[in-house]
Protein backbone atom coordinates (compact mmCIF):
# COMPACT_ATOMS: atom_id res chain seq x y z
CA UNK A 1 0.00 0.00 0.00
CA UNK A 2 1.25 3.20 -1.05
CA UNK A 3 2.73 5.41 2.29
CA UNK A 4 0.05 8.27 1.42
CA UNK A 5 -2.63 5.95 1.35
CA UNK A 6 -1.96 4.23 5.26
CA UNK A 7 -3.30 5.68 8.30
CA UNK A 8 -0.40 7.38 10.18
CA UNK A 9 0.06 7.52 13.78
CA UNK A 10 1.53 9.70 16.60
CA UNK A 11 2.12 7.65 19.84
CA UNK A 12 2.45 9.63 22.81
CA UNK A 13 3.21 8.29 26.32
CA UNK A 14 5.53 9.17 29.23
CA UNK A 15 6.52 5.88 29.32
CA UNK A 16 9.14 4.10 27.23
CA UNK A 17 8.29 0.66 27.34
CA UNK A 18 4.60 1.90 26.55
CA UNK A 19 5.35 3.67 23.55
CA UNK A 20 7.46 0.41 22.43
CA UNK A 21 5.13 -2.10 22.88
CA UNK A 22 2.19 0.43 20.90
CA UNK A 23 4.52 0.41 18.38
CA UNK A 24 5.20 -3.44 18.13
CA UNK A 25 1.27 -3.76 18.10
CA UNK A 26 0.73 -2.07 15.15
CA UNK A 27 3.66 -2.82 13.22
CA UNK A 28 2.34 -5.96 11.32
CA UNK A 29 -0.87 -4.17 10.24
CA UNK A 30 -0.58 -3.07 6.73
CA UNK A 31 -2.72 -0.36 6.41
CA UNK A 32 -0.88 1.48 9.26
CA UNK A 33 2.02 3.24 9.60
CA UNK A 34 3.75 5.11 12.48
CA UNK A 35 5.48 7.87 12.17
CA UNK A 36 6.73 8.90 15.52
CA UNK A 37 7.03 8.90 19.10
CA UNK A 38 7.33 11.14 22.10
CA UNK A 39 6.84 11.22 25.64
CA UNK A 40 5.12 14.55 26.55
CA UNK A 41 1.77 16.37 25.65
CA UNK A 42 4.35 19.80 24.84
CA UNK A 43 6.04 17.20 22.26
CA UNK A 44 2.75 15.79 21.22
CA UNK A 45 1.75 18.96 19.85
CA UNK A 46 4.65 19.96 18.05
CA UNK A 47 5.39 16.52 16.42
CA UNK A 48 1.80 16.75 15.64
CA UNK A 49 1.95 20.17 13.80
CA UNK A 50 5.34 18.57 12.11
CA UNK A 51 4.20 14.95 11.13
CA UNK A 52 0.76 15.86 10.71
CA UNK A 53 -0.13 12.19 11.39
CA UNK A 54 -3.72 11.23 10.88
CA UNK A 55 -4.12 9.97 14.41
CA UNK A 56 -2.33 10.72 17.70
CA UNK A 57 -2.90 7.99 20.28
CA UNK A 58 -2.58 9.56 23.34
CA UNK A 59 -1.73 8.94 27.31
CA UNK A 60 -4.51 10.75 29.73
CA UNK A 61 -1.46 11.42 32.26
CA UNK A 62 1.73 13.27 32.09
CA UNK A 63 3.55 15.18 33.54
CA UNK A 64 3.87 18.71 31.53
CA UNK A 65 0.51 18.73 30.27
CA UNK A 66 -1.68 16.34 30.48
CA UNK A 67 -3.81 14.50 27.37
CA UNK A 68 -6.79 16.30 27.58
CA UNK A 69 -4.73 19.97 27.19
CA UNK A 70 -2.49 18.40 24.52
CA UNK A 71 -5.94 16.77 22.85
CA UNK A 72 -7.25 20.15 22.57
CA UNK A 73 -4.48 22.07 21.33
CA UNK A 74 -3.82 19.15 18.25
CA UNK A 75 -7.66 19.64 16.97
CA UNK A 76 -7.41 23.75 17.25
CA UNK A 77 -4.07 23.47 15.06
CA UNK A 78 -5.09 20.76 12.75
CA UNK A 79 -8.48 19.65 13.52
CA UNK A 80 -8.67 16.58 10.59
CA UNK A 81 -6.23 14.63 13.47
CA UNK A 82 -8.28 12.56 15.44
CA UNK A 83 -6.90 11.84 18.95
CA UNK A 84 -7.05 8.30 20.47
CA UNK A 85 -7.05 8.64 24.41
CA UNK A 86 -5.13 5.90 26.38
CA UNK A 87 -6.46 6.04 30.52
CA UNK A 88 -5.96 4.05 33.44
CA UNK A 89 -8.89 6.34 35.02
CA UNK A 90 -12.43 5.04 34.65
CA UNK A 91 -13.96 8.42 36.12
CA UNK A 92 -16.57 10.30 33.99
CA UNK A 93 -15.55 13.20 34.70
CA UNK A 94 -11.81 13.03 32.84
CA UNK A 95 -14.32 10.93 30.16
CA UNK A 96 -16.25 14.47 29.73
CA UNK A 97 -13.44 16.84 29.56
CA UNK A 98 -11.30 14.36 27.25
CA UNK A 99 -14.59 14.30 24.52
CA UNK A 100 -15.48 17.78 24.61
CA UNK A 101 -11.72 18.67 23.73
CA UNK A 102 -12.58 16.79 20.97
CA UNK A 103 -10.85 13.10 21.50
CA UNK A 104 -12.22 10.75 18.96
CA UNK A 105 -12.07 7.66 20.91
CA UNK A 106 -10.98 5.95 24.60
CA UNK A 107 -8.96 2.84 25.28
CA UNK A 108 -8.49 1.32 28.44
CA UNK A 109 -4.41 0.64 29.29
CA UNK A 110 -3.39 -1.62 28.55
CA UNK A 111 -4.83 -2.00 25.28
CA UNK A 112 -5.85 -5.20 23.36
CA UNK A 113 -4.17 -5.77 19.77
CA UNK A 114 -7.95 -5.93 18.72
CA UNK A 115 -9.05 -3.17 20.35
CA UNK A 116 -5.88 -0.63 19.57
CA UNK A 117 -6.63 -1.36 15.75
CA UNK A 118 -10.12 -1.29 15.40
CA UNK A 119 -9.95 2.40 17.21
CA UNK A 120 -7.22 3.48 14.52
CA UNK A 121 -8.79 2.38 11.95
CA UNK A 122 -12.18 4.26 12.80
CA UNK A 123 -10.07 7.22 13.52
CA UNK A 124 -7.83 7.13 10.29
CA UNK A 125 -10.85 6.66 8.22
CA UNK A 126 -12.46 9.85 9.56
CA UNK A 127 -9.04 11.75 9.31
CA UNK A 128 -8.53 11.17 5.80
CA UNK A 129 -12.54 12.05 5.03
CA UNK A 130 -11.69 15.40 6.97
CA UNK A 131 -8.79 16.13 4.93
CA UNK A 132 -10.37 16.02 2.19
CA UNK A 133 -14.08 18.45 3.15
CA UNK A 134 -11.34 20.61 5.18
CA UNK A 135 -9.34 21.19 2.00
CA UNK A 136 -12.29 22.49 0.26
CA UNK A 137 -13.53 24.80 3.46
CA UNK A 138 -12.40 28.58 3.43
CA UNK A 139 -10.15 29.42 6.19
CA UNK A 140 -12.17 32.10 9.19
CA UNK A 141 -10.17 35.54 9.51
CA UNK A 142 -8.78 33.87 12.93
CA UNK A 143 -6.91 31.18 11.12
CA UNK A 144 -9.38 28.69 12.35
CA UNK A 145 -11.19 26.53 10.19
CA UNK A 146 -15.17 27.52 9.65
CA UNK A 147 -17.90 25.54 8.71
CA UNK A 148 -18.97 25.77 5.09
CA UNK A 149 -22.26 26.18 5.46
CA UNK A 150 -21.21 29.46 8.09
CA UNK A 151 -18.60 30.97 6.03
CA UNK A 152 -20.68 30.70 2.46
CA UNK A 153 -24.29 30.76 3.49
CA UNK A 154 -24.90 27.93 1.24
CA UNK A 155 -26.78 24.76 2.54
CA UNK A 156 -24.33 22.52 2.64
CA UNK A 157 -25.73 21.10 6.21
CA UNK A 158 -27.19 17.24 6.44
CA UNK A 159 -30.06 17.10 8.57
CA UNK A 160 -30.41 13.31 10.21
CA UNK A 161 -33.85 12.72 10.98
CA UNK A 162 -34.51 10.39 13.62
CA UNK A 163 -38.06 8.24 13.36
CA UNK A 164 -39.71 5.41 14.92
CA UNK A 165 -43.86 4.35 14.50
CA UNK A 166 -44.24 2.49 17.75
CA UNK A 167 -43.66 4.97 20.27
CA UNK A 168 -40.51 5.20 23.47
CA UNK A 169 -38.24 3.47 21.20
CA UNK A 170 -35.23 5.49 22.68
CA UNK A 171 -35.65 8.29 19.97
CA UNK A 172 -35.02 11.07 21.93
CA UNK A 173 -31.84 9.15 24.02
CA UNK A 174 -30.28 8.14 20.52
CA UNK A 175 -30.67 11.57 19.06
CA UNK A 176 -28.70 13.64 21.80
CA UNK A 177 -26.29 11.24 22.28
CA UNK A 178 -25.19 11.61 18.40
CA UNK A 179 -25.39 15.36 19.33
CA UNK A 180 -22.93 14.92 21.69
CA UNK A 181 -20.48 12.96 19.73
CA UNK A 182 -20.91 14.96 16.47
CA UNK A 183 -20.60 17.93 18.00
CA UNK A 184 -17.02 19.61 17.66
CA UNK A 185 -15.67 23.01 16.70
CA UNK A 186 -15.46 22.83 13.37
CA UNK A 187 -18.27 20.53 13.31
CA UNK A 188 -21.42 22.51 14.91
CA UNK A 189 -24.74 20.74 15.81
CA UNK A 190 -27.96 21.51 16.65
CA UNK A 191 -30.65 18.95 17.97
CA UNK A 192 -34.20 20.05 16.58
CA UNK A 193 -37.17 18.46 18.76
CA UNK A 194 -39.91 17.44 16.77
CA UNK A 195 -42.06 16.47 19.17
CA UNK A 196 -43.89 19.60 19.13
CA UNK A 197 -46.78 18.34 22.37
CA UNK A 198 -44.40 16.29 24.29
CA UNK A 199 -40.47 17.00 23.39
CA UNK A 200 -38.11 16.13 25.87
CA UNK A 201 -34.81 16.58 24.46
CA UNK A 202 -34.15 19.78 26.92
CA UNK A 203 -34.99 17.39 29.51
CA UNK A 204 -32.24 14.78 28.60
CA UNK A 205 -29.89 17.93 28.61
CA UNK A 206 -30.71 19.70 32.09
CA UNK A 207 -31.03 22.48 29.73
CA UNK A 208 -33.63 25.03 29.79
CA UNK A 209 -34.50 28.38 28.05
CA UNK A 210 -37.26 31.06 27.40
CA UNK A 211 -37.40 30.25 23.45
CA UNK A 212 -38.61 27.63 21.87
CA UNK A 213 -39.59 26.54 18.16
CA UNK A 214 -42.75 28.76 18.72
CA UNK A 215 -40.73 31.72 18.61
CA UNK A 216 -39.20 30.92 15.46
CA UNK A 217 -41.53 29.48 13.13
CA UNK A 218 -43.64 32.59 12.70
CA UNK A 219 -40.17 33.97 11.11
CA UNK A 220 -39.89 31.18 8.97
CA UNK A 221 -39.61 33.12 5.78
CA UNK A 222 -36.93 36.26 7.24
CA UNK A 223 -34.91 34.30 9.35
CA UNK A 224 -30.94 35.56 10.32
CA UNK A 225 -28.17 34.03 12.04
CA UNK A 226 -28.56 36.26 15.20
CA UNK A 227 -32.43 35.99 15.59
CA UNK A 228 -31.30 32.01 15.45
CA UNK A 229 -29.12 32.13 18.07
CA UNK A 230 -30.88 34.17 20.35
CA UNK A 231 -33.52 31.29 20.57
CA UNK A 232 -31.31 28.53 20.45
CA UNK A 233 -30.16 26.72 23.75
CA UNK A 234 -26.46 26.18 24.50
CA UNK A 235 -25.62 23.17 25.62
CA UNK A 236 -22.91 23.92 28.32
CA UNK A 237 -19.80 25.16 26.35
CA UNK A 238 -19.59 22.75 23.50
CA UNK A 239 -20.60 23.49 19.71
CA UNK A 240 -24.15 21.58 20.55
CA UNK A 241 -26.86 23.88 20.56
CA UNK A 242 -31.04 22.78 20.74
CA UNK A 243 -34.37 23.99 19.82
CA UNK A 244 -36.51 23.20 22.08
CA UNK A 245 -40.24 22.05 21.66
CA UNK A 246 -42.93 24.54 23.18
CA UNK A 247 -43.80 24.42 26.60
CA UNK A 248 -47.52 24.00 26.11
CA UNK A 249 -48.86 21.21 24.12
CA UNK A 250 -51.16 23.68 22.09
CA UNK A 251 -49.20 26.17 21.09
CA UNK A 252 -47.95 22.91 18.40
CA UNK A 253 -50.83 23.58 16.44
CA UNK A 254 -49.34 27.25 15.54
CA UNK A 255 -46.84 25.73 13.67
CA UNK A 256 -47.36 24.24 10.13
CA UNK A 257 -44.81 21.96 8.46
CA UNK A 258 -44.03 24.54 5.67
CA UNK A 259 -42.62 26.56 8.84
CA UNK A 260 -40.66 23.74 10.07
CA UNK A 261 -39.21 22.72 6.98
CA UNK A 262 -38.15 26.45 6.54
CA UNK A 263 -35.93 26.20 9.55
CA UNK A 264 -34.29 23.41 9.00
CA UNK A 265 -33.21 24.42 5.83
CA UNK A 266 -31.83 27.62 7.63
CA UNK A 267 -30.40 25.97 10.02
CA UNK A 268 -28.40 23.87 7.18
CA UNK A 269 -26.58 27.08 6.66
CA UNK A 270 -25.01 27.43 10.35
CA UNK A 271 -24.84 24.17 11.19
CA UNK A 272 -22.74 21.11 10.03
CA UNK A 273 -25.39 18.77 11.21
CA UNK A 274 -29.49 19.32 11.71
CA UNK A 275 -30.40 16.10 13.72
CA UNK A 276 -34.41 16.02 14.42
CA UNK A 277 -35.99 13.87 16.44
CA UNK A 278 -39.60 13.45 15.24
CA UNK A 279 -43.14 12.32 16.63
CA UNK A 280 -44.55 8.43 16.16
CA UNK A 281 -47.63 10.11 13.90
CA UNK A 282 -46.36 11.24 10.10
CA UNK A 283 -48.33 14.66 10.82
CA UNK A 284 -47.05 17.39 8.15
CA UNK A 285 -44.18 18.72 10.73
CA UNK A 286 -42.69 14.94 11.03
CA UNK A 287 -43.31 14.56 6.81
CA UNK A 288 -41.57 18.08 6.54
CA UNK A 289 -38.26 16.40 8.69
CA UNK A 290 -37.94 13.85 6.48
CA UNK A 291 -38.60 15.63 3.59
CA UNK A 292 -35.39 17.37 4.63
CA UNK A 293 -33.34 14.94 5.69
CA UNK A 294 -30.02 13.98 3.99
CA UNK A 295 -30.27 10.45 5.90
CA UNK A 296 -33.61 9.03 8.00
CA UNK A 297 -32.74 6.86 11.25
CA UNK A 298 -35.42 4.27 11.69
CA UNK A 299 -35.17 2.50 14.90
CA UNK A 300 -36.17 -1.34 15.58
CA UNK A 301 -36.45 -3.46 18.29
CA UNK A 302 -36.57 -7.03 18.80
CA UNK A 303 -40.66 -6.99 19.59
CA UNK A 304 -43.17 -7.86 17.25
CA UNK A 305 -45.17 -4.70 17.03
CA UNK A 306 -41.90 -2.39 16.24
CA UNK A 307 -40.95 -4.70 13.49
CA UNK A 308 -44.29 -4.33 12.04
CA UNK A 309 -44.08 -0.64 12.34
CA UNK A 310 -40.54 -0.42 11.05
CA UNK A 311 -41.74 -2.53 7.92
CA UNK A 312 -44.53 -0.18 6.96
CA UNK A 313 -42.20 3.17 7.21
CA UNK A 314 -40.01 1.40 4.91
CA UNK A 315 -42.52 0.72 2.73
CA UNK A 316 -43.60 3.55 3.21
CA UNK A 317 -40.27 5.36 2.40
CA UNK A 318 -39.21 3.18 -0.93
CA UNK A 319 -43.00 4.10 -1.82
CA UNK A 320 -41.93 8.04 -1.76
CA UNK A 321 -38.95 7.54 -3.68
CA UNK A 322 -36.43 7.60 -0.65
CA UNK A 323 -33.53 5.45 -2.34
CA UNK A 324 -32.05 2.97 0.47
CA UNK A 325 -28.96 4.47 0.82
CA UNK A 326 -30.21 7.65 2.53
CA UNK A 327 -32.48 5.08 5.09
CA UNK A 328 -29.92 4.17 8.22
CA UNK A 329 -31.72 0.99 10.44
CA UNK A 330 -30.90 1.16 13.79
CA UNK A 331 -31.81 -2.07 15.98
CA UNK A 332 -32.14 -0.24 19.41
CA UNK A 333 -32.28 -2.21 23.14
CA UNK A 334 -30.67 -5.37 21.64
CA UNK A 335 -30.73 -8.01 23.45
CA UNK A 336 -28.64 -11.63 22.31
CA UNK A 337 -30.41 -13.71 24.54
CA UNK A 338 -33.61 -13.05 22.37
CA UNK A 339 -33.85 -15.04 19.30
CA UNK A 340 -34.84 -12.35 16.77
CA UNK A 341 -31.05 -11.19 15.74
CA UNK A 342 -30.25 -7.72 13.61
CA UNK A 343 -29.13 -10.44 10.46
CA UNK A 344 -32.45 -11.73 10.72
CA UNK A 345 -34.57 -8.67 10.48
CA UNK A 346 -32.62 -6.86 7.94
CA UNK A 347 -32.99 -10.31 5.16
CA UNK A 348 -36.70 -9.83 6.22
CA UNK A 349 -36.91 -5.92 5.37
CA UNK A 350 -34.14 -6.28 2.53
CA UNK A 351 -32.26 -3.25 4.12
CA UNK A 352 -29.15 -4.54 6.72
CA UNK A 353 -29.18 -3.29 10.05
CA UNK A 354 -26.79 -0.07 10.27
CA UNK A 355 -25.92 -0.24 13.79
CA UNK A 356 -27.06 -2.43 17.09
CA UNK A 357 -27.76 -0.63 19.84
CA UNK A 358 -27.21 -2.87 23.26
CA UNK A 359 -29.64 -2.75 25.84
CA UNK A 360 -27.91 -1.06 28.86
CA UNK A 361 -30.77 0.10 30.93
CA UNK A 362 -28.32 0.43 34.09
CA UNK A 363 -26.63 3.21 32.25
CA UNK A 364 -29.31 5.24 30.24
CA UNK A 365 -31.77 5.56 33.21
CA UNK A 366 -29.68 7.15 35.27
CA UNK A 367 -28.60 9.03 32.44
CA UNK A 368 -32.02 10.26 31.57
CA UNK A 369 -33.23 11.16 35.28
CA UNK A 370 -29.50 13.26 36.06
CA UNK A 371 -30.57 15.39 32.71
CA UNK A 372 -26.76 13.81 31.21
CA UNK A 373 -25.91 12.26 27.83
CA UNK A 374 -25.04 8.94 28.70
CA UNK A 375 -21.51 9.54 27.21
CA UNK A 376 -20.67 11.89 30.02
CA UNK A 377 -22.35 9.05 32.64
CA UNK A 378 -19.92 6.21 30.90
CA UNK A 379 -17.77 6.26 28.00
CA UNK A 380 -17.32 2.91 28.70
CA UNK A 381 -20.59 1.87 29.10
CA UNK A 382 -22.00 -0.65 25.95
CA UNK A 383 -24.06 2.19 24.69
CA UNK A 384 -21.68 4.82 24.74
CA UNK A 385 -19.29 2.67 22.58
CA UNK A 386 -22.27 1.43 20.25
CA UNK A 387 -23.29 5.32 19.63
CA UNK A 388 -19.66 6.15 19.20
CA UNK A 389 -19.33 3.84 16.87
CA UNK A 390 -22.86 4.38 14.81
CA UNK A 391 -21.74 8.46 14.58
CA UNK A 392 -19.00 6.98 12.57
CA UNK A 393 -20.85 5.04 9.98
CA UNK A 394 -23.29 8.09 9.91
CA UNK A 395 -20.54 9.99 9.20
CA UNK A 396 -19.09 8.12 6.77
CA UNK A 397 -22.61 7.26 5.09
CA UNK A 398 -23.46 11.14 4.66
CA UNK A 399 -19.42 11.94 2.96
CA UNK A 400 -20.50 9.32 0.49
CA UNK A 401 -23.95 10.78 -0.71
CA UNK A 402 -22.21 13.70 -0.84
CA UNK A 403 -19.47 12.67 -2.98
CA UNK A 404 -21.78 10.34 -5.26
CA UNK A 405 -23.63 13.98 -5.75
CA UNK A 406 -20.98 15.41 -7.32
CA UNK A 407 -19.86 12.83 -9.50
Amino acid sequence: MPADEMISVLIVDDIAETRENIRRLLQFEKDIRVVGAVGSGREAVSATEKLKPDVVIMDINMPDMDGIQATELVRQRLPYVQVVILTVQDDSNYMRRAMMAGARDFLAKPPTIDELVAAVRRAGAFAQEEKRRLAHVPAAADGAVASASVASGEETGKVITFFSGKGGMGCTTLAVNLGVVLQKAETPVVVVDGKLQFGDVVLLLNEHGKHTVADLAPRADALDAEVVESVLIPYRDTALKVLAAPTQPEDAAQISGDQFGRLLTFFKTMFEYVIVDTSSVLDDVTLAALDAAELVVVLVGQDIPSIKDARLFLDWLRAAGVPDERIFLVMNRYDKRIGITPERVGESFRHPVDAVIPEDFRHVLPAVNKGKPVLEISRGAPISRAVVKMAEVIRRRLAELETAETV
